[in-house]
């Protein structure tokens, strides 16, 4: 390892997997799971990525069909072309000449941090410092039909030991709804998320969910807006928590120190890989903000990783981490599973800890490509 690790080859891998139930958002609604696996092989060690781009550029600008042009001719190349890794935190200087891309660049670093990993025996949590090796499980709970029917939800993740739940609210279903599944459930810990389907215009409509003592109310308003965000913060007691805002360890300075919120959503897809989701994390620690985890539907892959960056010792929210069975009937990976304490155990193998199963992967996959390093 003195003199690195040569990555030999990177298959990327487009998989689908049926959802248990569709998962509805102000984006819309997802029947299945599509993502990009990146498998990088070195030396007899193989390490694994998986990118969250959507099937549409809705969440953000990327989408699967884009990020996998960008990963196979530009950011694979580039890193194969770069020699050796010595060390992974010299990963994201290999990809800065392509522009943007997180969620890309997120699934190839995975795949490298992965497979160094994997080299020394070290696990990932241990590599980013965390501090705990079980993870309270929150729920995000999509738009359901009715109110009756979102309850009906709710009590089943309560029941399983589900320690925070946050509702995904869009104009026309949000404040009745909200307050009907308060009513039902006086004393549990609800927060919303409105993935930015509204405007500064709407405050009437988050100063009534103000009443309703939420934990916070993530993504209000579009990603951009974050002064509009910091006025609206200062009328509200409810703290605003911000995920598509939150770009960078930079962006979520700018957005801390401007007031425009007072928790932040991390989430690696997002800004651009696990190393970035550490500094963000880093960032808000040094202005005792709170954090945590986000989800976007991962599949064990990212799941695991997700694990590994809520055992930091400044994610003090339980997170979106869900068991495997909470969206999927098949994962591909072993799954992950709720204990009855509505905790789930941060994987403590070598590298993400967790190797797909062929079999599973191979049910799932749509279509293939390989790109060989040339010594």
């Amino acid at each position: 390892m003195t003199d690195g690790l040569a990555i030999e080859s990177v298959e990327l891998v487009e998989v689908a997997i049926p959802l248990v139930r569709p998962f509805r958002t102000s984006f819309g609604e997802e029947r299945r799971k599509r993502a990009i696996l990146v498998h990088a092989h070195a030396d007899g060690v193989d390490g694994w990525g998986e990118c969250v781009a959507g099937e549409t550029p809705a969440y953000s600008g990327e989408w699967i069909d884009a990020a996998w042009m960008v990963l196979e001719e530009f950011l694979i190349p580039s890193m194969l072309r770069g020699g050796p890794i010595v060390d992974p935190r010299d990963v994201p200087g290999r990809m800065a000449r392509v522009r943007g891309n997180p969620m890309a660049k997120a699934s190839l670093e995975a795949a490298i941090l992965d497979v160094w990993l994997r080299a020394r025996g070290q696990g990932l949590a241990e590599f980013l410092g965390g501090v705990c090796d079980r993870i309270p499980r929150g729920v995000s709970v999509g738009i359901a039909s009715s109110p009756k029917a979102m309850i009906e939800e709710i009590n089943g993740y309560l029941a399983q030991g589900s320690r925070r739940l946050k509702l995904k609210i869009e104009p026309g279903r949000d404040v009745d709804v909200v307050s009907r599944v308060r009513d039902a459930l006086p004393d549990t810990a609800l927060s919303v998320d409105a993935n930015a389907a509204y405007s500064l215009a709407d405050a009437a409509v988050f100063e009534a969910l103000d009443e309703l003592s939420l934990t916070m109310i993530e993504q209000p308003l579009h990603h951009e807006d974050l002064s509009d965000h910091a006025h609206l913060q200062s009328r509200l007691r409810t703290p605003i928590c911000l995920d598509e805002s939150i770009g960078s360890s930079a962006t979520a300075a700018l957005a801390i120190e401007m007031g425009a919120c007072r928790v932040v959503n991390i989430k690696p897809g997002r800004v651009g890989g696990i190393l970035e989701a550490k500094r963000v994390h880093d960032v808000a620690m040094e202005r005792s903000t709170p954090v945590w985890i986000g989800g976007m539907l991962e599949t064990g892959v990212g799941r695991s990783a997700n694990l590994a960056l809520a055992a930091l010792p400044g994610v003090s929210m339980p997170g979106d981490t869900s068991a495997s069975d909470r969206y999927f009937s098949e994962d591909l990976t072993e799954p992950f599973v709720l204990a009855p304490d509505g905790t789930l155990g941060v994987p403590s193998g070598p590298g993400i800890g967790v190797t797909p199963i062929s079999e599973h992967v191979k049910r799932a996959t749509l279509r293939r490509a390989r790109i060989e390093a040339r010594f």
